[in-house]
């Protein structure tokens, strides 16, 4: 048996959903490195005392690495059964991240919710994971 026949019909939009989100962390990542260099701040220190810019373009990286492993379970689980519809909601989710990144790039914290519209897109896998899970069981 091969994996393309185990495989829903669209996952391959969930493949390309997981590439966007490689190239969105490895967007975050270079603009962390970038900042490094620009505001002097050398590994392995991990904020400045003196930078609240670098903190940000920082934290929008970190913040988004400590949610993206659950993104995926989530992710995964969802586009099993719905590989369009998860595609979509993590399309929204990965483009969210860029518009919470550059809102906090700006050094005001506040603005990092311009990517607020992203739970749409994690609540929504989570939710369908749910779903799922249920109708395993057999719930519905």
């Amino acid at each position: 048996m091969e994996i393309l026949d185990v495989l829903p019909a669209n996952f391959g939009y969930a493949i390309l959903t997981y590439l966007y989100s490689f190239i969105m962390l490895f967007y975050l990542a270079m603009k962390v490195g970038a900042g490094r260099k620009k505001y002097g701040v050398k590994y392995p220190t991990m904020y400045s005392d003196k930078e609240v810019v670098f903190n940000c373009i920082q934290r929008a990286h970190q913040n988004t690495l400590e949610v993206y492993p659950q993104w995926l379970v989530f992710q995964t689980i969802a586009a099993l059964v719905y590989p369009t519809v998860a595609s979509v909601l993590g399309v929204i989710w990965v483009t969210s991240r860029f518009s919470y990144a550059w809102g906090y790039y700006t050094g005001d914290p506040a603005k990092r919710m311009n990517g607020v519209y992203g739970y749409i897109g994690l609540f929504g896998v989570i939710i369908l994971s749910i779903y799922i899970a249920l109708q395993l069981l057999e719930v519905f």
